[in-house]
């Protein structure tokens, strides 16, 4: 065991809180929901970022590379000012949805490097603009622009011209638990001397300013030592047991400005504040030069150490500071300093050694890839505080009330939902706030490293104060009761596979079954709410794929009627799959779930087989002549009518696929034999799809929603270049549709689908998102997963044209490792040595200071992999470093011989 798997160990086993301290500060607390008490649920313009330095936040914290402990009572932070700027840079800018031509948007440049899955080493960057920042222009020309053109970003402004910036590198290395060592590095990458005030914040988050708060904490100066300092102490009893007493030792005798993190009542509405000192105090002092607005009592809530600086070109100025329990190193906080650091360094560059494939560990330009993207899966666990009963209760609404009562207030049938937890984010800045089928995708990367973390967040979501009393599991902020694609088994079941694997065959089996109790209550909430007809056929709305469809599915239709998804099925197909999967695990150990075994065998049948009905004709999913799954419109009268467009709806079929090693068929023969029974009563389900009845590769099982005439048949679309085959992954919609829109009419209506590769021209989903044509890793990482499942289960005797018409016949490994190999290609120096990723943006292609940076997007262009969308949603596009693990370990003889395993090595 290394140091840091030992860290990890103690913090499994309660013996040392190694995570107590992590960068679980939000980027942008401004715009949530959770600070919206608006009459009309306008987040974003209730309180937006001009009121965010002045604002008390409701119910979190926000900052510049900050970190916290993991109940957020106390933060950490860097705060900035050059000299220009109207404000201090003490949190990320970007446009609000309503701002941004392609929704709301972060207009910074900010990079998470590295972190242990503890945080006992973590590494953040900060480009800082020299310059004042160009907050009007940014506003200004992107409100002028149309959907039709890219977004005008910070580099577009000219700010880093004659790379008049500094680089501000912030690093934190834990000496222990409760001490945390913090390095601020600053370079001048100018051609002149430039001034900077650096201002490292520490501030208690707002409990007290409430009607339910406590008594305020006390920040107050320590005095007598040779270095500033400040103790950090509660005073509420009932918080107590959370944190004790803390001292931010500073290097140096730098000044230490006090202020309150209350609101500033005057600035913002007009009312008398109790005092000088609020929140924006520190901004006035530095700012405005008001020297009456700090505390010369040198106590408060809020504090920051005044750094003046001024640094030479090409110069690195470096500033120490200690975060520790008070009762250590009060008197020499500096003496093991760099001792530390360079410990907690190496330990981390031996722990990812560890984790990588000598292959992957051998190439630097893919190694750096993968690192920074399980960086980033660190960096953005985020303290999440929201107690919905409370907040409803703040806006006037309890659950006695009548629906009509309620009818507009968001949320308000999650009343019973408190989150008080760490959580995996997709984005601390525009997506801070979990989502529930993204925290899913999380925890395939997150589990390489932290499988107990990755546990812990699969089994939150299924938590009481998560999960609905109806057994809904919660989709958003923004909106809890809308539906994301039910993938919680399946990242449940590849969880436990991957751990049991490194455990030698020893899986959590009691997580396994906590987690399979909870999701049968979801798949139950599925079937009673989501198949209108009740006829295994299911609905389910936008399902995550935001404006994929001709028409917003999470409204009703213009038409009347519904719409059977073939992606909702294909998704319930999965689902079943999964839970069938766990069920026979788990009937392995305990054979009271061969009856739910048996439960999900025959769930998935009847979903299978209704997604190509016998003598339905139009009316069914499948469309023989076309050899594709689409949607089924159905409209008032009876009648129905396919939605034909190609897109990922009718890709996902691939993913209902589950293989069965023999062995398992042998251990449990009460299950073959009533199996083998429902077969014989139901022929009417078996005709299209591909049953466990057919031993393949090693004897191996599959139960697929498609035969092998299908399969080819869809994979002929798949790898096709001029559909879904993009030089780097698989597009969301079919590139046919650039030549060929679908255009659908309805009374004087026209609704139509192009091929849009880039970002999305309308304002469907707030504009930010698009699945007409780009690729998305999520869906892609599915499919290669299904490649991989299939051809354990066909061997080298099925070989698919890859590419579509080029003559060249392939394994289905061979076209799995393609699109992995093309995935990466988003991300890799190509021949020019060029990212892809970055497009035109020349200064991350070519400047040292930049082009060794990643930065993983929502999703990325259909024909060029450029990134679109959230600039660091490493969240699921973190899942590239899973397809990069498997790429550099999985080879034919393994899958051949051992099985698809949890596309991970074992």
């Amino acid at each position: 065991m290394n140091a840091e798997q030992q860290r990890l160990q103690a913090a499994k086993l309660q013996q040392q809180p190694w995570k107590k301290w992590g960068p679980y500060l939000s980027e942008r607390q401004w715009g949530t929901v959770r600070e919206d008490y608006s009459d009309n649920g306008d987040a974003w313009n209730y309180f937006p970022h001009d009121h965010a330095r002045s604002r008390a936040y409701r119910w979190g914290e926000d900052g510049l590379a900050g970190l916290s402990d993991d109940h957020q009572l106390l933060c950490f932070a860097i705060t900035l000012w050059n000299g220009h700027d109207p404000i201090l840079k003490e949190r990320l800018f970007g446009l609000t949805n309503s701002e941004g031509n392609h929704g709301e948007d972060v207009k910074e440049y900010y990079f998470y490097l590295d972190s242990s899955p503890t945080h006992a080493y973590m590494k953040y960057l900060y480009k800082y603009p020299q310059q004042a920042y160009p907050y009007e222009d940014l506003v200004k020309t992107n409100g002028s622009l149309g959907r039709d053109v890219p977004e005008y970003e910070l580099l577009d402004t000219g700010i880093f011209d004659e790379n008049r910036y500094f680089d501000v590198f912030v690093e934190y290395a834990k000496g222990g638990p409760e001490d945390v060592l913090i390095k601020l590095s600053v370079a001048n990458r100018g051609p002149e001397a430039a001034p900077l005030h650096l201002l490292p914040t520490l501030w208690f988050r707002n409990t007290w300013s409430w009607e339910v708060g406590g008594s305020k904490p006390v920040l107050q100066k320590v005095d007598g030592l040779d270095h500033s300092a400040v103790r950090a102490s509660l005073t509420d009893e009932a918080l107590k047991p959370f944190l004790s007493d803390y001292v931010l030792h500073c290097q140096g005798g730098v000044p230490l400005l006090f202020t309150e993190n209350e609101t500033n009542q005057e600035r913002l509405f007009g009312a008398p504040n109790a005092s000088p000192f609020v929140k924006d105090s520190i901004h006035n002092y530095v700012v405005q030069r008001q020297s009456s607005v700090v505390n010369p009592a040198n106590t408060g809530t809020k504090v920051a150490a005044h750094y003046t600086l001024t640094i030479a070109p090409g110069a690195t100025e470096v500033i120490w500071l200690r975060l520790s329990a008070a009762d250590l190193h009060i008197n020499q906080p500096f003496d093991d300093f760099e001792a530390i650091f360079a410990a907690r360094q190496q330990e981390t560059d031996e722990f990812y050694a560890n984790v990588m494939p000598p292959a992957l560990l051998a190439d630097r330009d893919r190694a750096n890839i993968f690192r920074q993207a399980l960086a980033g899966m660190m960096w953005t666990k985020q303290y999440f505080y929201y107690d919905v009963d409370q907040w409803l209760e703040e806006h006037q609404i309890t659950p006695w009330m009548s629906a009509a009562q309620r009818h507009g207030v968001r949320n308000s049938d999650w009343y019973h939902m408190l989150n008080d937890d760490i959580i995996s984010m997709p984005d601390k800045w525009e997506y801070p706030w979990y989502a529930a089928w993204d925290l899913a995708f999380h925890m395939l990367p997150i589990s390489i490293i932290d499988p107990d973390f990755a546990k812990e967040q699969l089994t939150l979501m299924l938590r009481e104060d998560y999960l609905h009393p109806n057994g809904q599991i919660p989709a958003y902020e923004w909106n809890f009761s809308d539906v994301n694609p039910p993938v919680h088994a399946w990242a449940t079941w590849e969880t436990y596979a991957r751990e049991k694997e490194i455990n030698n065959g020893e899986g959590d089996i009691e997580f396994l079954k906590y987690a399979f109790s909870k999701l049968l209550i979801n798949f139950t909430w599925w079937v009673n709410r989501k198949d209108a007809s009740g006829n295994n056929v299911f609905e389910g709305g936008f399902l995550g794929l935001d404006n994929i469809g001709v028409f917003d599915r999470s409204s009703p239709l213009p038409t009347g009627g519904y719409l059977e998804q073939a992606d909702g099925t294909a998704w319930m197909a999965f689902f079943s799959q999964r839970m069938l999967q766990i069920a026979i695990e788990l009937a392995l150990h305990d054979p009271l779930y061969e009856d739910m075994a048996i439960k999900f065998f025959e769930h998935t049948l009847w979903i299978a087989g209704a997604m190509d009905r016998v003598g339905d004709n139009m009316d069914e999913l499948w469309d023989e002549a076309d050899g594709f799954f689409y949607d089924v419109l159905r409209f008032p009268d009876g009648s129905a009518t396919r939605i034909k467009v190609r897109s990922m709806v009718g890709m996902l079929v691939l993913m209902a696929i589950a293989v069965f090693p023999p062995e398992v068929f042998e251990k449990l023969p009460n299950f073959v034999e009533r199996a083998n029974l429902f077969l014989k009563r139901h022929p009417e389900l078996t005709h299209a799809i591909h049953l466990p009845t057919e031993p393949g590769l090693q004897g191996r099982r599959m139960l697929s929603v498609v035969n092998a005439d299908k399969l080819r048949r869809i994979l002929a679309y798949l790898l096709d270049e001029n559909e879904f085959l993009s030089e780097y992954g698989i597009r969301a919609l079919s590139k046919y549709h650039e030549e060929h829109p679908y255009v659908f009419h309805h009374g004087r209506q026209e609704f139509r689908v192009d091929y849009l590769p880039g970002d999305s021209n309308t304002g469907m989903f707030g504009g930010n998102s698009n699945w007409r044509g780009p690729i998305w890793m999520p869906v892609n990482l599915l499919l290669l997963r299904s490649l991989v499942h299939l051809y354990s289960y066909y061997g080298d005797d099925f070989k698919v044209e890859c590419p579509t018409g080029s003559g060249n016949y392939v394994t289905l490994f061979e076209a799995a490792a393609e699109i992995a190999n093309r995935l990466v290609s988003i991300f890799a120096r190509n021949e020019a040595g060029n990212r892809p990723v970055y497009g035109g943006a020349d200064k991350f292609q070519t400047d040292p200071y930049w082009n060794e940076l990643i930065l993983f997007y929502e999703y990325f262009h259909g024909d060029n992999g450029a990134g679109i969308g959230a600039s660091h949603q490493t969240g699921w596009t973190g899942c590239i470093a899973t397809i990069l693990q498997a790429a550099s370990y999985l080879t034919p003889d393994i899958v051949r011989t051992t099985g698809p395993g949890r596309f991970v090595p074992q």
